[in-house]
């Protein structure tokens, strides 16, 4: 159950502001429900996909290798947290729920949340709950974009991301100070 919770945790909190979840929100007044639709397979298929590499990569190294790709993955999910998210509205969408499907499946593939999802899964015995609950919480945070749609702009998104991305950079250096026997 805790696999499933931090996955949750960590879809929700890491997609809040990302780049899908504006895509999402800016679909809203052309696509309608078909944005959201789109985002929400796309969030289920990279959860899984992600959760499976984790599980599988993991499986293939010693537990001492096994913290460190925890650590790189938090770094990384880091690094994505603290870039700066400069999406223009998209100024001639296709309405095509498939074309929406690719884009957000693209976004959504090297993400914090994904990234997060994939160092849970190397760390748990239980990947396919680590999907669940990543699926879980990425959709409720691209529900939230869809139901707010262009309000979501007017939230402080940018503070949050750089709080989220400090915490998970500390969490990372920890572990891989930790796997390295330094602390």
């Amino acid at each position: 159950m805790s696999s499933f919770l931090f996955g949750f945790a960590a879809a929700l909190l890491l997609t809040i502001g990302a780049r899908d979840q504006l895509l999402v929100a800016r679909l809203v007044n052309t696509m309608g429900l078909f944005a959201l639709l789109a985002a929400l397979v796309a969030a289920a298929l990279t959860a899984g996909l992600m959760a499976l590499a984790g599980d599988a990569i993991a499986q293939m190294l010693p537990v001492a290798a096994q913290h460190m790709l925890v650590a790189i993955a938090l770094v990384v999910a880091a690094a994505e947290l603290l870039w700066p998210v400069r999406e223009q509205r998209p100024k001639e969408p296709t309405r095509s729920p498939f074309a929406a499907f690719v884009v957000l499946l693209a976004r959504q593939w090297g993400d914090a949340a994904r990234f997060l999802l994939f160092a849970l899964a190397a760390a748990t015995a239980l990947p396919a709950y680590v999907a669940l609950g990543g699926a879980a919480g990425a959709v409720v945070a691209l529900a939230g974009a869809w139901a707010l749609g262009d309000d979501l702009e007017t939230l402080p998104l940018r503070a949050f991301r750089l709080t989220m991305g400090v915490i998970v950079l500390i969490a990372g250096l920890i572990l891989g100070l930790g796997a390295r026997g330094i602390i």
